[in-house]
């Protein structure tokens, strides 16, 4: 894939956007006050998390981001609108004065992740019906959508969303949460996991009753294609015509946070491409394999995936 041809897709995400932020340290002993470890903290970092790390992973390897959210107007939201721009994404950012903007906080000490607090809001549902009619004009100049749902209450009118998309023959990638998916019905490829997935159909006793009951989801959704992330069994594409696996290109998994984020974000910018779904996926699955190396909310980049 040459690096022309990737910049002249055009790929709008909405969804769930929020501000990750690390604190390292050491930890070297336990607290007088309660049987814990005190961390010491040395160095703090805030990287973009839910759908602004889609939109994060999809500028990273070239590809022309835009991301439309809705963030508070306090200073994680101001953090994040910074971000954006200095990772090349056009920020389209409806700023509430009544939420608190999502952020999740991780300490970790020793590489590894000591505790994680979540700090979130839904917005208002005035804020998501205002930005409603940018969406339509942005996507008149977008090649591929993605609808990031985090289950933060951003994507409450997901429907309209998916049947404008269509409307414009738009590919629609949804990064699904929750047990309800009759919300999705009509868009091109969902994404879950099988925690996500087993959420949705139940447990699965064999490899062709997982194929049964992911098939059965598809079909009810009219969906082109569901595609399972499988952690260390890689990847199964569900068509219409049958299904085909990927296996897991990981080397060493160091941290899957954020994983999914950029699956979903190169397979969205490859189709953006017109790339076949097949080699979309081969090299989603790659990029997914590289970032789980990485701690935290990672991105992958062209040179890695491409060179």
């Amino acid at each position: 894939m040459n690096k022309e041809t990737l910049q002249k897709a055009r790929i709008l995400v909405t969804g769930d956007a929020m501000l990750d932020r690390y604190w390292f340290g050491d930890a070297e002993r336990i607290s007088p006050e309660a049987p814990v470890p005190v961390v010491r903290v040395v160095r703090t970092e805030e990287r973009l998390g839910g759908a602004a790390n889609v939109a994060r992973n999809i500028a990273r390897i070239g590809a022309t981001s835009t991301l439309l959210s809705v963030v508070g107007r306090d200073e994680a939201g101001l953090t994040i609108e910074s971000l954006l721009k200095d990772e090349g994404i056009n920020p389209k950012l409806e700023f509430d004065p009544t939420l608190r903007t999502t952020v999740k906080l991780r300490i970790v000490a020793r590489q590894q992740q000591m505790v994680r607090c979540d700090f979130e809001a839904e917005p208002a549902k005035e804020a998501l019906l205002a930005h409603l009619g940018l969406f339509e004009t942005l996507l008149g100049e977008t090649d591929a959508l993605v609808l990031s749902d985090y289950g933060k209450g951003g994507l409450s009118h997901i429907r309209a969303m998916i049947e404008a998309a269509r409307k414009r023959s738009i590919p629609i990638l949804v990064d699904p949460k929750g047990s309800n998916y009759d919300r999705y019905a009509g868009a091109t490829v969902i994404t879950p996991n099988r925690a996500e997935l087993r959420q949705v159909v139940g447990d699965w006793s064999s490899e062709s009753d997982l194929t049964v009951k992911a098939q059965g989801l598809r079909e009810a959704l009219d969906l082109s294609y569901l595609l399972l992330t499988r952690s260390e069994e890689g990847m199964t594409l569900y068509h219409e015509d049958g299904q085909f696996t990927i296996p897991a290109q990981a080397r060493e998994v160091f941290d899957v946070s954020g994983a999914g984020d950029t699956v979903i974000g190169v397979l969205a910018a490859m189709l953006a491409t017109g790339t076949s779904i097949e080699q979309a996926v081969t090299i989603a699955n790659r990029a997914g394999g590289i970032v789980v190396g990485k701690l935290g909310t990672a991105a992958v980049t062209y040179d890695e995936l491409f060179h």
